[in-house]
């Protein structure tokens, strides 16, 4: 019983390797078009499972992780940035505000009822009021453009963050600690629960 997980995001799985070095990568195809949700947290439980079940599918023996994140403010979605002027409007609105970081986490596995078990985790962030200079420089750089809600906050952008309420990593686009609970009774079935010391 393989370990995947179904997503191509770099940051993702260096998050996992903290749980365990035991799994490979796959993306998913899934249509993310099709999801229709009353709530920004509902949406990335969605999306992570829609991913989650569209690489099961082709894996049934295995354990597949599937992952969503989605930036929330004022109940309006943040998603990647189309282009420089799409990153400006939303770190024009995240200024000197509250902001929600809602990250979808499935897992398949066999014999689970439903096919999948889900949860969701929501951060809290407040960024300082940032100047129009700091965006400015911040917009020309690449780091905005593949993340939710236009910014990193592992990167330049941990210079915006005034205050954080709940998981840091759940920012970075996967709950460590919650996850590593969720998948211990399978790795531990497999041998393969290994936590990585990074002190």
């Amino acid at each position: 019983m393989a370990l995947i997980l179904a997503s191509a995001s770099p940051r993702r799985s260096e998050l996992l390797a903290r749980i365990t070095p035991h799994f490979t990568v796959q993306a998913s195809d899934f249509d993310e078009s099709t999801v229709a949700a009353s709530t920004p947290r509902g949406t990335a439980l969605a999306l992570a499972r829609g991913k989650c079940l569209a690489v099961a599918a082709q894996h049934p023996a295995d354990v597949v992780v599937g992952c969503d994140t989605v930036v929330e403010r004022e109940g309006r979605i943040y998603g990647k940035p189309h282009g420089r002027q799409d990153a400006r409007r939303m770190l024009e609105s995240l200024s000197g505000a509250d902001h929600f970081v809602h990250t979808g986490v499935a897992i398949a596995a066999p014999g689970l009822a439903g096919g999948a078990e889900s949860f969701a985790v929501t951060t809290r962030v407040r960024f300082f009021a940032l100047t129009e200079e700091q965006i400015e420089t911040y917009i020309a750089t690449p780091e905005p453009y593949d993340k939710a809600g236009g910014y990193g906050i592992q990167g330049a952008a941990a210079l915006f963050c005034e205050e954080i309420e709940g998981d840091y990593y759940n920012i970075m686009g996967l709950p460590v600690s919650r996850l590593a609970r969720a998948l211990a009774p399978f790795l531990q079935k497999e041998g393969r629960f290994a936590p990585q010391n990074h002190e």
